[in-house]
């Protein structure tokens, strides 16, 4: 497909609820010269360290480029990490407002620490509790008043606590009512029933667990594995969605859709230096694309040429439209 400025500027009318696990990624980088004498471990003298928005929060963080109409659903303590996020938040134009606040539980945050380009450590704050029915009638409520200014949700589950069943049935309804897009980027760790949502966004490890089959990583192509092409179908099936776009690293992505046959991406990247985050700008852009009227094939290309862009980034990165641009342009 071709790419341009107009592009862009209907991508800036679409208008994403991100709901999910938020976190507080923070990294830590310095040197080693030498081992500490209270136990075998390395010291490391700090040279370096950033905070950045993490888990849903990094995929409100990637649309929030390209459209103003960026808003933030999860659940947060009352501590300084909260605080640090919503100042990270507010600066990057995503809005925080309808983030719940638990009296008790501390805000998920991953401290890592890195020396010579190699993790030493992460340092990980969390407790996993699912949301009470408290919560629940309160997402509700934030839902039913933001759904009018909206045009598509993207439910994102690292498997924290956030996303249930009872949430995700809440969303759906919601979304029913008021013809919403809904997207979700599943846990391995949560199987969670879909039915009701437009569109799930596994990679190809989560993809082939949720299937419950084995990927025995076959040469052929996308299109030619035939164990590729039975998780699409089981999937399909057993989620019962109009549309699974699959992740596949390298191999770039491949989509299913119900009654239609599979379609292979490949990828854009010309280098890849970190995998991390990729799966955020995927999902990210996608939705944005559908969200914007773009046909899903469309959506599905740019998303792709947006995850290729990232993967050629160290650390938690997103992307700019000038880079999108660039990239549809190079081809």
């Amino acid at each position: 497909m071709t790419f341009t400025r107009d592009h862009l500027q209907r991508l800036a009318q679409g208008r994403i609820l991100v709901v999910g696990d938020v976190m507080l990624d923070h990294f830590i980088w310095g040197h080693v010269r030498r081992i500490s004498p209270e136990a075998p471990v390395p010291i490391v003298e700090v040279t370096r360290e950033e905070f950045y928005p993490g888990g849903a929060a990094n995929v409100a963080r990637n649309i929030s480029p390209f459209s103003p109409h960026t808003h933030l659903m999860g659940r947060v303590g009352r501590d300084m990490a909260a605080d640090r996020l919503r100042a990270l938040l507010i600066e990057d134009k995503v809005d925080p407002a309808p983030l719940l606040v638990h009296e008790t539980l501390p805000t998920i945050s991953k401290a890592r620490v890195s020396a010579r380009q190699q993790q030493i450590v992460r340092v990980d704050r969390e407790k996993l509790l699912p949301l009470t029915d408290t919560e629940l009638i309160e997402v509700e409520q934030r839902l039913r008043d933001l759904a009018p200014s909206l045009d598509a949700i993207i439910l994102e589950d690292y498997g924290k606590g956030f996303m249930t069943e009872k949430l995700m049935r809440v969303v759906a309804k919601v979304a029913a009512e008021h013809k919403l897009i809904v997207t979700v980027d599943p846990s391995p760790r949560n199987p969670l029933p879909w039915a009701g949502v437009s569109l799930v966004k596994p990679n190809r490890l989560e993809a082939f667990a949720a299937a419950g089959l084995e990927d025995h990583l076959l040469p052929e192509a996308p299109l030619e594995n035939k164990e590729l092409l039975e998780v699409g179908r089981v999937l399909l099936a057993k989620w019962d969605v109009a549309s699974i776009l699959v992740t596949l690293g390298e191999q770039g992505m491949i989509l299913f859709e119900r009654d239609l046959p599979p379609h292979h991406i490949p990828t854009r990247a010309r280098e890849v230096f970190d995998v991390s985050g990729a799966g955020d700008t995927a999902i990210a852009l996608l939705t944005l694309a559908l969200a914007s009227g773009h046909s899903l094939l469309e959506a599905a290309e740019i998303s792709n040429h947006a995850s290729g862009i990232v993967v050629g980034k160290l650390g938690t990165a997103t992307l700019t439209p000038d880079e999108l641009l660039a990239a549809f342009e190079s081809k």
